[in-house]
This record gives C-alpha cells, structure tokens and sequence, in this order.
C-alpha cells in the first residue's frame, strides 16, 4: 500500500499519555504517538536552529527548554505496533511506538531526559554513541540501579558531538530489544560544519527484527538468528513510505542496526559516500563512492547522495531473505518436483493446499492465498507493471523533478518518458547458438530431477528432460 496523504501533522498526531498529572508535576508532559504514519518533521520551535530529520513512519519527540536546558520524557511501555496493514504486533516500546520517537538536539545542547517505567519489569536506557559521564551510561547494575516499574529516572549530559545514534535499554536486553524497545538519536551540528553538508531531504531508519509467528503477536524472544519478520522503523514493505527527493537534492539517509545480523543496504540508481559512522563524520579522503554499505549489528551509518536520476528506485537490504514477508525457514527445494497426482491427495488433508515452487517461487507474488490470522504475505507489493515480490527491507525512493522543497509526500508511480523502459525483443533471433562447455543438467555430479510435463523419470547420469520444457 503506497497512500499520497501518508504524513500527519505532529501536532495532531500527539496525544497527551494518562499519565497521574500530580506524580509528575514536575515532568514534561509526556506525548505518545499511536498512527504508524510518518509525522511530519518537527521544526524546532525554540532552541538552536537546525534541519529535521524525517523519520520514516515515525516521528519526532517534542521537548520543552527550561533554565535553559532541552527537556525530555520517555514513557517505556507495552505497545501494539501495526507492521503491515492488518498485522498487528505486541511490543514494548517508548510514548505508544516502537521503535520510540526519534530525538534531535544541536550539538552542545544540554539535555535531560525524564524515562518513566510502565513495563512488568525493570528498565534502563542505554544512550548508544554518546560521550557522557559514566553514570549515565544507562547500564542497570553497572553504571545505576534499574528503573523499577512505576518509576522515573532522570539523566542528564552534554551532546558533545554531532551524528547519529541510538537509544535501548541495558536491562533484560535480550527481551526488551527482542520486544522492540529502541529509538534513534540525531545530533546535528551547530552551525557549519567543515564535514557535514547542507541537505535538501534527510532520512532516519531504524532496523529492527522479530520472530512473530503466523496467528500469534507477541514475538518470540529467545530466537537469536532465524527471524521471520525485517524491518524498517518497525514497518514492511509495501507499508512503509517511500523516500522523497526533488531531483537535484542532496540526500542524506541515517541507519541504525539493533538486529541481530548485518545487513548490506543498497540503493539502486545512485552512487552514495558513506559520510557519517559511529564515530561521527567521516573524513573526506575517507569517502568513496559506494551503492552499498554494510550496516553492522550496533552499527550506524550516514550516506549522502544527489538524486539526480528522476524515477522509482529500489532501496533495500540486500540479503534476500529480508525483503520477503512472514515466512518458514525450513521449506524444501521443490524446483523441477513433478506435483502431478499429490495436489488432490494433499488437498484431502489439507483443503487449501495450493501447488507451487516447482517452477521457483515467482508465482506467489501474484496469488491470493489464505494467510493465518495477523500475519502477511511471504511476497507482496504490486507496482506499475505488476507484483514486486518484495516485503520487508524494502522501499522506494522516488526521485521527481516537479516536487515542492517540503514536499515529503508519496508522488504515486514515476511515468517513465517513452522508449525508457525495458521491452520486449521483437526483432531478428539469435542466428547462432553460444557455445557452452556442457548441456544444462549434465554438470558432474548435478542432481537430476524430472521436471513436470513429461513423462516417466530420468535414467541416472542420463541429461534431464526436463531442460528444455519451456518452464
């Protein structure tokens, strides 16, 4: 689903949380934001000034100055995060999301931040990337006691260096992560900066993974690698937004990784430097031109690029398995499996079978299969031309000439000028073979399969039949 009226207005979108006003009299109001819409980004409205990001289907956390200090208030709680449209997931987060609004300040800002606990258990919140004094660090045990539930903890320090960062707990890590609990942190520079660029559109993603199984919704928080469920800002592919740039803009897009893997994160069209890591700016003479970068597990990354090439390009994590929706790991390989005589057998047993993955598994994108309850489609996403068999880390950036400077909406499909698109041969055939060292399905030691269409079986060693079967 791509909607054009995709972004709301922060301040509509926020909601003053039920917290007991008289407990927290001397507390920010806490705001919580229950769309998985993208908010619009929230210019400052006091304080140094500086560019927001725009954090794709989240938001930004408000604050209030007081004596001069940015104040904040993070509310950790159980929430219901939608994933996809339909797809609902329990998790805990912070303010009703996860992950947790996005926080930006200006490099040298003083900054406390209010954490109220409402979750079953302890809490802490670790401030990934920051220099800051030791004991606000947010290890529970080592640098501060926990938050016990119904507690407030306040911490308190300098942004000492511009970049991007992330914010988790350091308690009860595996679940409270594993359940969602984790936000991002962009520290811009104050003023020109000899190695950060001004930008037109700037991005922040947040990468996140679960173990949801089909029918249930709370994630399995013991799994280590085998998840089922990629995301960007706890969202999937066709739900997420797309990224918007007028053409000529300079771009920067900001990732985050709390997965449990890498993930080589690609952009399709464009060359980018990577100008921004853990570390804060990289060095120009670091700089190269890349289209794509490995994001690390606790890593963050900074890439910048000028979109220049007006279209729809893809923008993903190129391992394969995380631009698929909910599915099982542990399939068998059925291509070139004859089928015929078992579907009406194993639709005896199992009314909805449906047959497939003789053939690969391109066909799923164009299927109407029933689905378990609160889950969603293994391959999913129609574009203009048909299904995009792709969910998960995946989304668009969409590149347009006739876009406004603050326009962030989603433009609809890119029409392609006539004679852009790939088509069809029409012309001549090939009027020799190329020459090749063996016939498909003979290599030494190749299995051999029949393939469905023909029949009776291959004679060991014999060259598969199926070869040529037009499938």
């Amino acid at each position: 689903m791509q909607r054009r009226h995709f972004f709301a207005g922060a301040a509509t979108a926020v909601a003053a949380a039920s917290v007991n006003r008289a407990a927290l009299a001397a507390l920010p109001e806490p705001v919580s934001q229950a769309s998985a819409d993208t908010a619009a980004p929230l210019a400052p409205p006091n304080g140094r000034p500086y560019r927001p990001v725009i954090t794709l289907n989240g938001w930004t956390l408000p604050w209030r100055m007081h004596n001069g200090v940015k104040e904040f208030h993070l509310v950790a709680e159980p929430v219901v995060r939608e994933v996809a449209p339909g797809f609902f997931v329990n998790m805990w987060g912070y303010n009703g999301q996860s992950p947790g609004p996005t926080i930006e300040v200006v490099h040298g800002d003083r900054v406390r931040l209010f954490v109220t606990n409402r979750l079953p258990e302890h809490t802490t919140v670790h401030w990934h990337g920051q220099r800051l004094p030791n004991g606000m660090d947010g290890v529970g045990g080592l640098t501060q006691p926990h938050i016990a539930p119904g507690k407030t903890f306040v911490y308190e320090f300098e942004a000492r260096r511009p970049g991007t960062f992330m914010y988790h707990p350091h308690a009860d890590e595996m679940v409270q992560m594993a359940m969602g609990m984790m936000g991002l942190w962009i520290t811009h520079p104050r003023g020109a900066h000899p190695l950060i660029a001004e930008v037109q559109r700037d991005y922040a993603l947040l990468l996140a993974a679960y173990d949801v199984e089909p029918g249930s919704k709370t994630p399995r928080v013991a799994e280590m690698t085998d998840f089922n469920i990629w995301t960007f800002n706890s969202r999937v592919f066709p739900a997420i937004s797309p990224l918007v740039a007028r053409q000529n803009d300079r771009v920067r897009i900001r990732v985050g990784n709390l997965t449990m893997t890498n993930h080589p994160i690609h952009l399709h069209g464009h060359e980018f430097e990577v100008t921004g890591t853990d570390g804060g700016p990289t060095p120009r003479a670091a700089r190269w031109p890349e289209v794509t970068t490995d994001v690390a597990v606790g890593q963050m990354r900074q890439v910048e690029f000028i979109a220049d090439e007006p279209g729809d390009w893809a923008f993903h994590c190129h391992k394969s398995h995380h631009t698929m929706g909910a599915m099982g790991h542990d399939l068998p390989t059925l291509i070139g499996v004859d089928h015929r005589g078992l579907v009406e057998k194993i639709q005896q047993i199992v009314p909805d079978y449906m047959r497939m993955g003789e053939r690969g598994m391109a066909d799923m994108g164009g299927m109407e299969m029933p689905l378990p309850d609160n889950t969603f489609p293994m391959m999913t996403g129609a574009g203009p031309f048909g299904p995009l068999e792709m969910g998960g880390m995946f989304t668009t950036l969409k590149v347009r000439r006739d876009l406004g400077a603050n326009d962030h909406r989603d433009p609809g499909w890119y029409r392609h000028p006539a004679g852009t698109v790939a088509r069809e041969w029409t012309g001549a055939p090939l009027d020799a073979q190329a020459p090749r060292q063996t016939a498909p399905g003979t290599a030494p030691g190749a299995a051999q399969v029949h393939k469905p269409g023909h029949a009776g079986h291959a004679a060991p060693g014999a060259p598969s039949p199926g070869a040529h079967d037009g499938h």
